[in-house]
Parts: C-alpha cells; sequence; structure tokens
C-alpha cells in the first residue's frame, strides 16, 4: 500500500536550507522494524511517523528515527511535523496548542499564523539536567581534530540534557568550530577516556552574523549523523547552558539565536527562549519555521 510523506526544510523559511526531514503521515499498521527500514531508505538525519493520540492530554503520537536509531524526542523533527500537521489540517487554522505524544511523554508546541498559515513553532522542552564538567578536555579537542588551546576558556565541556543529552564544547571562535572534523573513530576513543557515548554540540560565543547569538555544529555519528544541519534537540540544553554560565541573561535569554549547519551549506536558523535564573531555569523553549519542499509516497 503506497506509503504518502511529506518532505520539509525545518529551520528555515527558504527551500534547500536547513534540516531535512520526511514525515509520514499516517503510520497505522507499520511495524517498528518498518519504520527503521524506512528511515534509513529516506537517509535524512531524521524521519517521522505519525499515528492516533495514545496518551490523554496529546493530540497524536510521533515515533522518530533517525537511519540507525529510534529517538527519544528531537527538536527538528517536532517543529517539521507541526508544520507537516497545519498542512494537512489536522492543526486547524489559528489554533494555539498542539501537543505530540513523544517516547519522553507529551510535548507541547505553541503556534503562530500569519494570514491563516503557520508561520512560526514553539516547542517547550524538559527543564535542564546538567552534568559534571569534562576534565579531559585535551582528549574533547582531539576527538574534534582541534587542540586543547582551541577549547574556549573560562567555560567547561560540559553534559546537559532537556530530554536527550548532548556534550557542550566551546571553542573560541567560528572558525576553529569550521576546522573541527566528525571522526567516528575520535568519537569512540573519547567514550572509552571518558565515559560519555554521546553526540557532540561545537559553539562559538558571536557569530559572522551579529544577529546570532551562537555559531554552532553537531555530530552524531553513533546515530547515523555525520554532522546534523539543525539540532532543535540540543538547541534547548544549549540555551541553558549559555544561561547557567552567564554567556546570556536577562530578557537576552529569551531571544538566543544559533547559526547552525552553514559549513554544510545548509544554514539553519534555530531560536531559543530560556525563562528563570542561570540556577533556576523555569522554561526551555525552541523554534523556528519550515518549508514545504516536496510530497510523495514509499510503494512498500
Amino acid at each position: 500500500m503506497p506509503l504518502p510523506y511529506l518532505h520539509y526544510d525545518v529551520f528555515t523559511d527558504q527551500p534547500l536550507l536547513g534540516n531535512q526531514l520526511a514525515v509520514f503521515t499516517d503510520a497505522r499498521g507499520l511495524e517498528t522494524s518498518q519504520m527503521q527500514a524506512i528511515a534509513k531508505e529516506m537517509n535524512f538525519a531524521e524521519s517521522t511517523f505519525i499515528l492516533p493520540a495514545e496518551e490523554p492530554g496529546t493530540d497524536i503520537r510521533m515515533r522518530i528515527f533517525t537511519p540507525q536509531n529510534e529517538m527519544p524526542m528531537a527538536g527538528h523533527p517536532t517543529i517539521g511535523s507541526t508544520f507537516a500537521m497545519a498542512k494537512t489540517g489536522v492543526i486547524t487554522p489559528d489554533s494555539k496548542r498542539f501537543v505530540f505524544g513523544l517516547n519522553i511523554g507529551p510535548i507541547p508546541v505553541d503556534l503562530e499564523w500569519l494570514d491563516g498559515n503557520l508561520s512560526f513553532a514553539w516547542m517547550t522542552q524538559k527543564l535542564p539536567t546538567f552534568g559534571p564538567p569534562v576534565d579531559r578536555r585535551a582528549d574533547v579537542a582531539a576527538a574534534l581534530g582541534l587542540d586543547e588551546h582551541d577549547l574556549a576558556p573560562g567555560l567547561p565541556v560540559q553534559q546537559v540534557s532537556c530530554g536527550l543529552a548532548f556534550v557542550f564544547v566551546p571553542l573560541r571562535d567560528h572558525a576553529t568550530v569550521d576546522r573541527a572534523v566528525s571522526d567516528a573513530g575520535g568519537f569512540k576513543r573519547l567514550a572509552r577516556s571518558t565515559g560519555l557515548d554521546l553526540p557532540i554540540f561545537l559553539f562559538s560565543i558571536g557569530a559572522p552574523s551579529p544577529s546570532d547569538t551562537v555559531y554552532s555544529r553537531m555530530f552524531a555519528p553513533d546515530f547515523g549523523i555525520v554532522e546534523d544541519p539543525a539540532t532543535g534537540g540540543a538547541s534547548g540544553p544549549l540555551g541553558c547552558y549559555l544561561v547557567r554560565h552567564g554567556v546570556v541573561s536577562g530578557d537576552a535569554a529569551k531571544r538566543i539565536v544559533s547559526r547552525q549547519g552553514v559549513a554544510m551549506g545548509r544554514s539553519s536558523e534555530i531560536h531559543v527562549s530560556i525563562g528563570g535564573a542561570a540556577n533556576a531555569i523555569s522554561r526551555v523553549q525552541v523554534g523556528g519555521a519550515a518549508v514545504l519542499v516536496g510530497r510523495g509516497e514509499l510503494l512498500v
């Protein structure tokens, strides 16, 4: 039976930029193994599968797969699938909120509309958990093809999670971010020396554009993602990291912009809004736009 899908570019309002996403709008009847095989066939960073709601207080159930793994949650699939649900009429115009049932539980998305069309979506993420600073800074740098002096002084390498854990690595400047390499072997050596077998999110404070807060990249070779052009699941924890360590505060914490994917030729603009104080973060939201660039069906 044909399996329809919509193809979105996420965290951009321009086609052929941002992060690609396949949204399978009716996944009823598919087994987990079939979803995983389809995600591998699509070979995007992630694909989503829409199912009827399973939990009270949610509007739909959604499962998210990389080419190699099922994810507990992720940002660009949630934002992109929100736009797909609006496109197909599951979300009606001028609705204010839509709630996804993900593997970590209900995740609400707040909606902004323009002339009857969804223009922007804000995903609420879980409050952060912080791991201890990673002491083996030279090992972290080496895993990225860099030296210890390439790390930003005064800021820790640290694990942070808002539902999905990442290791955050602050670098000196955006040129250093561009020099880093995604090397599966280097990541395995780092996991052995630190015990951290996690995706790495690297960034510099400031960016080539003055409108951006940070310039970033994300490597997750163990998930089948050599590099990700936009990582919403890491952007909430990124904002929390920046607030916790005093990089941004006050009103600036409510309008963080991460510029990701430039090194891949897929520039992405990810908005982050953090509420509360450095040691008492009370709200984590990640937002962006998405644009429909294709549609089709798999004959599976």
